[in-house]
């Protein structure tokens, strides 16, 4: 661990060299609150998996090494795509830097509009070339009209900073176009206005509703309608235990829990949200559908956890968020049927990657149409919430009303979000 050359870069990708070896990505950069999380954001939000990794810091450099599962996609422009991506939030290797820390700046969020004829499979092959172009999607309003046309409203910001020059908008409405062929009636990019603002809510949820989605405890009663399949029985199996014996400055975390997608980053932003500083990780990979992480932490002022009411409160949060990272439901909407997902947002305002783009794919891979969709933010449990609301087409091959039905379509959803 150490300061970087003026030739080398603070995150370097190596390529294996044989075929099915892991890529390895090192971070070597000065220290920030949540570092760890926002690596870890990206990573999902390229949609790969990290076998194994490590974690080193002294508080105020760190280093981080992950291992990642190749998969096909990870092609030379997407590393090129994922490292630039992680430079960003890497702090300066300046002097400045520990001086004044600067905040960090938000991207401007632009309203991508079109109209096309609907199809199965629309949204998520929209969602998908969004994804391809490192536009990430901020807030969506999906509407079919009488006629059979959708009107699409996407929210999106751009991960390469360049939305605002033509070449990268005659880009994007290109791809769109590539992808919708005949179908498509208008695209229409440009910057947000204050649509933008009435768009962050969602429509009111019932006071019922909401309590069974933002439940801490998942149910075992298949009535529910987020009734436990087999895969996510595995999940109560969670354990997390404490120990300040090992350590003269530290408190080490010691984790054994079910593995799904997106793990570690649960494990960091809960950690980076309670202010708990990491000084020291290592992530085990992935055996029999399990993991094992050992986390030596600090308290903000640099001090090791010795009450007990917080060493109780650190577990049972790490615990939650392993245990129901994401809520998914079907429920009755007046006479239609309605798909519900809700993932817990950061408090620095940011939400969960890829969600809208695992959960169409589940329901293009199982032939439902989308009638209407919104994304948006809702206040419940002490927390703010990011809730997907999916208004589905009754003309489809599962019969909506039935119980047996809905699970299905709750489990395959779930399984896609968790990457079972």
């Amino acid at each position: 661990m150490g300061v970087p050359g003026a030739d080398d870069d603070v995150v370097q990708i190596k390529e294996p060299s044989k075929a099915g070896e892991p890529f390895v990505i090192t971070v070597n950069c000065p220290d920030k609150t949540g570092l760890a999380c926002d690596v870890f954001r990206i990573i999902l939000d390229f949609g790969l998996s990290i076998a194994k990794g490590d974690i080193s810091t002294d508080g105020i450099w760190c280093y981080i090494v992950l291992w990642l599962i190749p998969h096909s996609t990870l092609l030379a422009t997407s590393c090129s795509f994922l490292k630039d991506r992680l430079q960003s939030i890497c702090p300066p290797c300046s002097a400045s830097f520990y001086l004044v820390q600067q905040p960090q700046r938000s991207s401007p969020v632009y309203l991508l509009k079109f109209c096309c004829l609907d199809r199965k499979g629309l949204l998520h092959d929209v969602t998908k070339v969004l994804s391809e172009l490192e536009l990430s999607i901020q807030k969506v309003k999906v509407t079919t009209t009488p006629d059979g046309r959708v009107l699409d409203l996407f929210f999106i910001t751009d991960n390469m900073e360049l939305l605002h020059t033509r070449k990268r908008q005659d880009e994007t409405c290109e791809r769109l176009n590539d992808v919708l062929h005949d179908s498509c009636v208008s695209c229409e990019l440009q910057l947000a206005g204050p649509e933008y603002e009435c768009n962050q809510g969602i429509t009111s949820l019932s006071p019922v509703l909401a309590e069974e989605l933002f439940q801490c405890e998942l149910s075992d009663n298949e009535r529910r309608s987020q009734a436990l399949s087999p895969d996510m029985t595995k999940l109560k199996k969670t354990n997390v235990i404490i120990d300040n014996s090992l350590s003269p400055a530290h408190t080490l975390i010691q984790i054994h829990c079910a593995d799904h997608k997106g793990l570690l980053y649960d494990i960091m932003r809960t950690l980076k949200d309670m202010n708990i500083k990491i000084s020291y990780g290592r992530f085990s990979p992935n055996t029999k559908g399990y993991r094992d992480l050992d986390i030596f932490i600090q308290q903000k002022d640099g001090k090791k956890i010795l009450d007990s009411g917080k060493q109780s409160a650190l577990c049972t949060r790490l615990k939650q968020e392993m245990l129901h990272p994401l809520r998914v439901m079907i429920a009755n909407r007046g006479p239609d049927t309605e798909l519900l997902v809700a993932n817990p947002v950061e408090l620095s305002g940011k939400g969960r990657p890829r969600v809208f783009y695992d959960v169409t794919y589940a329901l293009k891979t199982l032939g439902i149409c989308v009638f209407s969709a919104e994304v948006g933010r809702y206040s419940a449990s002490a927390r703010e919430w990011e809730v997907y609301r999916f208004l589905l087409d009754e003309n489809c091959e599962f019969q909506l009303t039935s119980v047996f039905a809905r699970n299905q379509i709750v489990d395959r959803v779930r399984r896609t979000l968790m990457g079972w």
